[in-house]
């Protein structure tokens, strides 16, 4: 199994710049709409956030601008887990046109699974950790991507 493609869209008029490209923070929402159906698909929606009283926070996330996103165009975001243990969720998502390969933009996100109640870390269900390991399994011969884990700063001066 290939990532996950978990949301699609078209860029529209508001979501644009005076250059005609996508604005920073519209990628960072097409990401975010990208987590919540990931969040769907491991049976954390929102009948579930309200029985259970949990839900995913962000903790941290890292966005890489590749290339330039116009206008119309028509987009998804392709999910591939990273990695989890019993209470977070690192993933990657990529932004593509639809059904091209390559990437025009990537966002690296660690994510905490909480009791709302607290607010508080609070360990997956049963039901989650098996939608997580189940992703996993397919996801396993898929290539690390080439953006995680980056830092930003300045090389040394010498």
């Amino acid at each position: 199994m290939p990532t996950l493609t978990t949301y699609k869209t078209t860029i529209i008029p508001d979501w644009v710049d005076y250059n005609g490209h996508l604005r920073d923070a519209f990628y960072l929402l097409i990401f975010s709409y990208a987590t919540d159906a990931l969040m769907d698909q491991l049976g954390m929606d929102s009948s579930n956030r309200e029985a259970s009283g949990n839900s995913l926070f962000t903790l941290e996330l890292h966005l890489n601008y590749l290339h330039e996103v116009k206008l119309g165009a028509e987009v998804e975001v392709h999910t591939q887990i990273i990695g989890h243990d019993r209470k977070r969720l690192h993933l990657y998502h990529s932004l593509h046109l639809v059904g091209a390969e390559q990437e025009l933009a990537g966002n690296e996100q660690m994510l905490l699974h909480v009791d709302l109640a607290g607010p508080r870390s609070a360990p997956f269900s049963e039901a989650v950790l098996n939608k997580l390991l189940a992703i996993t399994a397919r996801q396993v011969d898929l290539p690390e991507p080439a953006c995680i884990g980056r830092v930003i700063g300045l090389p040394a001066e010498k």
